[in-house]
């Protein structure tokens, strides 16, 4: 077992004991129809990575994922899935077979001591897409001090494309997304995962040549900026 696998373990255990029983909150829906169906069985491994069902399902899975999570773990995980220490941070588990393994049992089966419940089944409620989406989602939460530490040049990068998305009249576009790829490139997982889903990342995936998608990406900048601080 590795070192990260060891202190996930540690932090699961230990914040478990903390969570405030929430078995009162209703979990809420989650619309998964853009993900491919699985089969009834329950998987043990995520089936929607990048390198099992291609980019365009996987950031559809991030997306579904993010709303998943804001609407049903949030409340004790913490947004953007930093814990404030009452909840495991889930950030840290493994995005390989043995984290998702640990996931799914509690995701399924919910987590309850001495007779309260700590963290209600939502297996049967949302089912096994919903469940993958989420993880997948959880697992490409970036390293939020990676973040703080670019956040300045980040800044003067919002600041232009705002400047060029009000006029119309643009600069070197494309010298300043792949600047701006170059760092969300930089930025890791604390799971592991390949590819972090970082305010840089989906701000780059934004630009075109087009002046509302600068407007669009500096908006996003600013709204992600702004949670990382």
């Amino acid at each position: 077992m590795s070192i990260r696998s060891v202190f996930a373990v540690l932090t699961l255990a230990a914040g478990a004991s903390f969570v405030h029983a929430h078995g009162d909150v209703a979990p809420q829906p989650v619309n998964t129809d853009a993900l491919p169906a699985l089969e009834e069985e329950w998987l043990i491994e995520n089936p929607y990575r990048a390198d099992a069902v291609g980019e365009d399902v996987w950031k559809a899975a991030v997306d579904i994922g993010a709303s998943g999570y804001n609407q049903n773990c949030a409340r004790c995980h913490g947004l953007e899935a930093i814990s404030g220490g009452l909840a495991p941070d889930l950030r840290f588990l493994e995005a390989e077979e043995y984290g998702d393994e640990w996931y799914v049992e509690r995701f399924r089966e919910g987590y309850t001591q001495n007779g309260i419940t700590k963290m209600p089944a939502f297996g049967e409620l949302l089912g096994q897409e919903a469940a993958w989406a989420i993880r997948t989602y959880i697992e490409t939460r970036p390293d939020d001090q990676a973040i703080v530490d670019v956040a300045g040049e980040l800044k003067e990068m919002r600041d232009q494309l705002a400047a060029w998305g009000s006029t119309g009249e643009a600069g070197d576009v494309e010298a300043l997304k792949t600047r701006m790829s170059e760092i969300a490139g930089e930025i890791e997982t604390l799971s592991g995962a390949p590819v972090a889903d970082s305010v840089a990342y989906r701000a780059a995936a934004q630009i075109d040549d087009t002046p509302a998608s600068l407007t669009k990406a500096a908006q996003t900048l600013t709204v992600g900026l702004s949670a990382a601080n």
